[in-house]
C-alpha cells in the first residue's frame, strides 16, 4: 500500500473516532447553519483539524483544501508544494444526516497532485467500511477488491441522485426527470461521498449529481475509476470536478444516462 495512503488512512480513522464518540449524545451538539440546508457543527471541525494534523505532520511541504477552513498553503516550501500536492478533504459528508441520527455519513480524503487525483480514501464510521484506492491500483473496500456492477438493463438500475427538487417527477425533476423515472429506482443518500463508494463497490449502479465541490467528488471519482467505472460531466467530458455537476456508472449504462441528458 501506498505511504501516502496509509497516512490518509490513519488520519480517516482518527476523524472517525470523534465523529462516533460524537455520535454517542447528539443533544448535546452545537449546530450552525452555513446556507440553507446547510449545517456545520463542531464535529465537522474538530474532524477536519485532526485530519489535517496528522496529514500535515507527515507532509509538511503539502498544501490541503478542505471544506470547512478551505485552502492552506503548505507550512514547509519544499518539494512537495513545488510538485503539486493537494489533499482535498471533506470532514463529515452528511452532516444533516448525523446530526439527526440518521447513520449516513462519511469521511472524505483525496491526494491530488497537479489536479490529478492519485489517492483516495473514503471511511464511513459507523460502519467501520474502509474504501480505498491509488491511482493504476484498483479499488478496495476493507482490503477487499470491489467492482462495479455488472447491471446490463438500464430499466433495472438503482441510481443515486444528488438533484433539485423530486428527482423522477416531470414537474420537479426537470431534466433529469427521463433519466431517474425510466430506472429501477432513485436514491438520495444524503451524502454524495457515499453514492460515490456505493458506485464503485457495485451496491448503486450509476449516479447523478449537480452543485457538488471537489471535496464531494475528488475522493469518490478515483474509487469508481479504479472499479471500473466511468466519470464525466453532462457533455461527457472532464470538467466535473469544476462545474460541480457529474455523472458516474457503469460503462455499460454511462451512454444510456449521459444520452437522457443531451436529449
Amino acid at each position: 500500500m501506498h505511504p501516502m495512503l496509509n497516512t490518509a488512512i490513519k488520519a480517516a480513522r482518527r476523524a472517525g473516532t470523534i465523529i462516533n464518540r460524537a455520535s454517542l449524545d447528539l443533544e448535546r451538539l452545537q449546530v450552525a447553519r452555513k446556507g440553507p440546508k446547510d449545517y456545520v457543527t463542531e464535529v465537522d471541525h474538530a474532524a477536519e483539524e485532526a485530519i489535517i494534523d496528522i496529514l500535515r505532520t507527515a507532509y509538511p511541504d503539502h498544501g490541503f483544501l478542505g471544506e470547512e477552513s478551505g485552502t492552506h498553503l503548505a507550512t514547509d516550501q519544499g518539494d512537495g508544494e513545488q510538485a503539486g500536492y493537494q489533499w482535498i478533504i471533506d470532514p463529515l459528508d452528511g452532516t444533516t444526516n448525523f446530526i439527526h441520527g440518521l447513520p449516513i455519513y462519511a469521511i472524505s480524503i483525496a491526494l491530488a497532485q497537479h489536479g490529478q487525483v492519485t489517492q483516495a480514501v473514503v471511511y464511513d464510521p459507523s460502519r467501520n467500511e474502509l474504501f480505498t484506492a491509488s491511482r493504476g491500483g484498483g479499488a478496495f473496500l476493507n482490503d477487499r477488491r470491489i467492482r462495479v456492477s455488472g447491471q446490463l438493463r438500464y430499466h433495472d438500475a438503482l441510481l443515486g441522485a444528488h438533484v433539485p427538487g423530486s428527482a423522477s417527477s416531470p414537474t420537479t425533476g426537470g431534466r433529469f426527470a427521463g433519466m431517474l423515472s425510466e430506472c429501477a429506482a432513485a436514491r438520495r443518500l444524503g451524502s454524495t461521498v457515499l453514492d460515490l463508494a456505493y458506485v464503485a463497490a457495485g451496491r448503486l449502479d450509476g449516479f447523478c449529481g449537480v452543485n457538488l465541490k471537489p471535496w464531494d467528488l475528488a475522493a469518490g471519482s478515483l474509487l469508481i475509476l479504479e472499479a471500473g467505472g466511468l466519470v464525466a460531466d453532462f457533455d461527457g467530458e472532464q470538467g466535473w470536478m469544476k462545474s460541480g455537476s457529474v455523472l458516474a456508472a457503469t460503462p455499460k449504462l454511462f451512454p444510456q444516462m449521459l444520452g437522457y441528458l443531451q436529449d
